[in-house]
């Protein structure tokens, strides 16, 4: 029995991979992560158990899985977007493992990567910014020691910030002295998702746009020279030889 913590991607249902679909569609227990995950992406399972773990607590997850292990039933555990990015699985595994529990990590598309797509541009280019920097916004829980986001700004990297939008001021504030007032910055609420609404603008009017809109919360903020790069080089990936 193994359990299966899968990536279902940002929310399209295609965007979850094919190893991720096929164990969603034979194991015989499945617990998922209630309103990140959409319910298209449960179709076609075949599994005698759907738990919307939405409501519960570690315990009460971990029990569930235990409880799958004695029976010697596979679990997939499906989480939204990738599992290693804030999506919790740590504390899960270490459980898993204090119980001799296997488990294994099916990798999934990003909400990073799903923004980048639906901006239509890439995050890494010569001579704007080689490093993606994807980070939280400390509210409840702090941020260790040197990750705070003044910090991490210095390096004028692209950044991708996670569970910040209601923060969106404060943001904007620690960031502008070292972006500038004109970087551009955008704010994708639901990337993939058939209601994805996407903002715009710089660090200067972004606030603005954004209070015009209901977006309050599953956004991801996008911040960097690489938004609306023009002037940059051409990588030497596609460069004609001898040139």
């Amino acid at each position: 029995m193994t359990v299966f913590f899968i990536g279902a991607g940002p929310g399209d249902p295609e965007l979850i991979t094919v190893k991720g679909q096929r164990l969603l569609r034979s194991c015989p227990v499945i617990l998922y992560a209630g309103s990140l995950v959409p319910p298209a992406v449960l179709d076609g399972n075949r599994a005698e158990a759907v738990v919307n773990t939405a409501d519960l607590d570690l315990d009460e997850i971990v029990t569930l899985l235990d409880e799958a292990h004695r029976k010697g039933q596979d679990v997939a555990r499906v989480h939204s977007g990738d599992p290693s990015l804030y999506g919790a699985v740590g504390e899960q595994i270490r459980r898993l493992r204090e119980l001799a529990i296997p488990y294994e990590i099916v990798p999934g598309v990003t909400a990073t990567a799903a923004c980048a797509a639906a901006l239509g541009c890439e995050l890494t280019l010569p001579d704007i910014s080689q490093t993606l920097i994807l980070t939280r916004y400390a509210t409840k829980t702090t941020m260790p020691e040197g990750e705070q986001l003044a910090d991490l700004a210095r390096h004028r990297a692209t950044m991708a910030i996670h569970l910040g939008v209601r923060h969106l001021a404060r943001i904007v504030d620690e960031l502008q002295p070292h972006y500038g007032a004109d970087c551009p910055i955008a704010v994708i609420y639901r990337a993939s998702w058939p209601d994805e609404e996407r903002v715009t603008g710089t660090l200067a009017d972004i606030v603005g746009k954004v209070q015009s809109t209901n977006i309050e919360r599953t956004a991801l903020i996008l911040v960097g020279r690489v938004l609306s790069a023009e002037g940059f080089s051409e990588s030497t990936l596609y460069a004609k030889a001898g040139g």
